[in-house]
């Protein structure tokens, strides 16, 4: 961590405990996501960080949220969590055909929490160093009008970056960059489709 950091981060906890909150608990890791996601200024990260306690708090009282809580959404069976990347990031697949837009949009905002947090527990908890990435896979093979999901787009694109494959060419570079270890083999791999669920974590 270089000097600007380290001040940057000295600011952000002063500014915290200026409005009231606090940021014991939390290492320097957590507390570089906000600076970096505010462009390294202490004052903004400081309200962004309070006010994602705030909303942590009121939506994940516990720490975590169970399968039990999302179980409507656990059932489409529609999330895998395959491992890492060649570059260490978790590859996550999504299969659109298996999503219908969700009646109950607290379970579902819920869900997006759970599948986060499941994927930061299974592969980068205690080595965080603030600004993590996955590789999200949208499966759009066999979707229908009743799969599009306005909210659940919007939901998706506010953490993802799309891009997608059209040709041999740009499937077999897709191929390369993620690994054909973790790839399942319906999409170019050698490895078995793993679901959320089936991913066992420590939160």
């Amino acid at each position: 961590m270089d000097t600007n950091e380290e001040i940057g981060l000295t600011q952000m906890r002063k500014s915290v405990e200026n409005l009231g909150s606090s940021t014991d608990g939390y290492g320097e890791q957590t507390l570089m996501r906000f600076l970096i996601a505010r462009s390294m200024d202490p004052q903004k990260a400081a309200k962004m960080f309070s006010q994602w306690q705030k909303w942590r708090a009121e939506m994940v009282p516990i720490g975590y949220i169970s399968d039990s809580e999302v179980a409507d959404e656990l059932e489409a069976k529609k999330i895998y969590l395959q491992g890492l990347s060649k570059n260490g990031h978790p590859v996550m697949i999504v299969k659109v055909n298996k999503h219908f837009s969700s009646k109950d949009q607290v379970q579902f905002k819920k869900f997006v929490v759970h599948l986060l947090d499941k994927t930061i527990a299974s592969s980068f908890r205690g080595r965080e160093v603030g600004n993590e990435k996955l590789i999200g896979i949208l499966d759009l093979q066999n979707i229908t009008y009743s799969n599009v999901d306005a909210r659940g787009l919007i939901t998706g694109f506010q953490f993802l970056q799309i891009r997608i494959v059209r040709s041999e060419e740009e499937r077999e570079e897709f191929i390369r960059e993620v690994g054909e270890d973790v790839l399942p083999e319906e999409y170019g791999g050698r490895a078995k489709i793993i679901l959320l669920q089936d991913v066992a974590v420590n939160y």
